[in-house]
């Protein structure tokens, strides 16, 4: 089962602490090694962003940053694994380290399973 996990927090809480980030690439590359990370990464500030949207039959684009967000997603990583229960326990052992090594940092990883056109999974 194909996972993506979701890393969302407010926006502007600075730089991430260099600990963390080694910490970071380390997990990263035993799941890679392991083969269940299929890819991640950190996205840039709103400040650098766009949003293309329809509606009411028009395209429309704002540049960033967008004052109205509350939280933003911060990265993403994509996993291959067995269950839901194993990809929000690699969400936890994820944030177990954003709290240790980023002490007052706030935020949230999210977890969905992800599938492919033609693979709708039934709504629950």
């Amino acid at each position: 089962m194909r996972f993506m996990m979701i890393v969302k927090h407010a926006e502007n809480q600075g730089p991430p602490p260099k600990a963390l980030m080694d910490e970071i690439a380390k997990l990263g590359d035993q799941e890679t090694k392991s083969g269940t990370m299929l890819g991640s990464g950190g996205l840039t500030s709103t400040a650098m962003g766009a949003r293309v949207r329809v509606s009411r039959g028009k395209v429309t684009v704002t540049d960033g940053p967008f004052t109205e967000a509350k939280e933003v997603i911060g990265g993403y990583a994509q996993f291959e694994l067995k269950s839901k229960q194993e990809a929000v326990e690699a969400a936890v052992q994820y944030m177990e380290l954003h709290k240790k090594y980023w002490p007052g940092w706030e935020g949230e990883t999210e977890v969905r399973q992800m599938f492919a056109p033609g693979e709708m999974p039934p709504h629950r």
